[in-house]
């Protein structure tokens, strides 16, 4: 039924299920689709990003999309059920800037949801079912704080208390880690204040084999307890939506492997040299064993679970169970979280609505690679998701609302000279924005730094400045302004 939609400064005719309800900062309608006829013609338009690393921040409408190629790339950037879509849209969420400094947001309160632009309408639509949005117009901050409150109510809360200081192996040593090189970091780490010790990629015997290989010939178990001596909670990474064909998983279970309706497994994309696929986490056998890895893991001290390539839950597929994908990798990563509710949990390659409420804290960007800019990759394959300190900067500055939900980690901070490509200044961009996030996370080995890099190691480990918003790009950290608008209009 179309209606207009009154908002403090604004009339515009709306279409939606039922009569819009006045809430503080905006209204709530319903419905499985609403559309908002806007008034402000090609403007820029919010483009939110489905997971972790899909791109995100202001897109000009008018131009339509230009997809990622080669297309098995872009199950592994964007949502691939939109990712070849004629209308600039965002996973559950965007928003147009007016022009007079106020932004007109239309977001779902539920999960499943897309919103698409043009010059004229702003579109939501939930893939199946229907739900609730939230219609807001007003400053940007105003009105995204209004959006993420709304969406706390309903989908939950979690990232309380400052966030962790982590030490991850993954940018120094990548999958070459062993045993032996993990203790003599270790041990290097003593009086620098970690909290967290994790175990990145590589000490796994493949991915959906979850059982140490031969570089740690003591076990899991032991290695978690000489962390835990050493001052420190243990974390592990893991991958367990997920499952590489030279895996025994993949060979002894191939029922176990989500499928189309054609009956053929579901890609999940292309890494460590093959492709991968996605477990049907709805499958009784594949719950049961996901709970007992979880258990087992937990059963060895790792009280800190890094998850990623999680989308690989939400693809598109024919389920065992069939209720909506987003619905079932909610209930994977809650089953995750109800086996160990004390662990905390860092949900990276996450579908971002979907995961509010249960994981602890959100990557919100690609991974941050000790090179400034993937370039090849954004010009020649379309692509603003590839490994690069940049990537990661602009995509976390644009999902910054998300700070009033859960923990935001824009991924490592670089302070060594060795083996990096970055200038001073580019790792002071990273520095900053670790200090607004408080997430603060770095690969750096201790014996791979000078004394001078050190003690700047320590000094940011140590510091809690006092962050003030000072307009999209621009910060306050006590005396001092980060603007990071340079960088963003690369």
């Amino acid at each position: 039924m179309e209606r207009p939609l009154t908002l403090p400064g604004l009339i515009l005719p709306a279409r939606s299920e039922a009569p819009p309800r006045d809430v503080p900062g905006g209204l709530i309608l319903s419905g499985r689709e609403v559309t908002l006829h806007h008034p402000f013609g090609f403007t820029r338009f919010y483009r939110h990003g489905w997971q972790s690393w899909s791109p995100t921040g202001w897109v000009e409408l008018g131009a339509p999309p230009v997809p990622i190629d080669p297309p098995i790339r872009r199950t592994q950037a964007e949502d691939p059920v939109y990712a070849a879509s004629r209308l600039p849209g965002g996973s559950g969420l965007g928003a147009l800037e007016s022009g007079d400094g106020r932004l007109l947001l239309l977001g779902a309160l539920g999960i499943g949801a897309r919103v698409e632009a043009d010059g004229a309408t702003l579109r939501g639509f939930y893939e199946e079912g229907s739900g609730e949005w939230f219609a807001g117009y007003s400053d940007e901050e105003t009105v995204f704080a209004r959006y993420a409150e709304l969406l706390g109510d309903r989908l939950g809360r979690r990232g309380h208390g400052p966030p962790s200081r982590v030490w991850c192996s993954w940018y120094s040593f990548y999958q070459g880690i062993s045993e032996e090189i993990l203790t003599a970091v270790l041990d290097d780490l003593r009086g620098f204040p970690f909290q967290v010790f994790q175990i990145d990629d590589g000490w796994q015997i493949d991915v959906g084999d979850w059982e140490p290989n031969a570089r740690f010939p003591s076990g899991m178990e032991a290695l978690a307890r000489r962390i835990e001596a050493a001052g420190f909670t243990p974390g592990l990474w893991l991958a367990p939506f997920l499952v590489r064909p030279s895996s025994r998983l993949f060979r002894d279970r191939p029922e176990w492997l989500l499928r189309d309706e054609q009956g053929r497994p579901v890609l999940a994309g292309f890494n460590w040299g093959d492709f991968t696929y996605a477990l049907d986490t709805t499958h009784p056998e594949v719950a049961g064993w996901l709970v007992d890895l979880i258990r087992r893991v937990g059963g060895w001290g790792y009280r800190y679970l890094k998850l990623d390539f999680i989308y690989a839950g939400a693809l598109p597929g024919a389920r065992r169970e069939r209720i909506p994908r987003e619905a079932a990798y909610r209930q994977a990563l809650a089953a995750v979280h109800e086996t160990a509710p004390d662990a905390y949990i860092l949900a990276c390659g996450a579908p971002i609505l979907a995961s509010l409420g249960i994981a602890d804290a959100l990557r919100v960007g690609p991974d941050c690679a000790p090179v400034w800019n993937n370039e090849a990759r954004a010009r020649n394959l379309h692509d603003r998701s590839g490994p690069a300190a940049l990537n990661a900067l602009r995509t976390t500055l644009h999902r910054l609302w998300l700070l009033r939900l859960v923990h935001v980690d824009p991924d490592v901070v670089y302070f060594r000279s060795r083996d990096n490509q970055l200038t001073s200044r580019q790792r002071a961009y990273l520095r900053d924005l670790a200090l607004i996030t408080g997430y603060k996370g770095t690969s750096d080995p201790p014996a791979w730094l000078d004394r001078e890099e050190r003690d700047a190691l320590r000094i940011f480990l140590e510091t809690t400045p006092r962050v003030r918003r000072l307009g999209r790009y621009r910060f306050g950290l006590d005396d001092r302004e980060a603007d990071f608008s340079e960088i963003v209009a690369v």
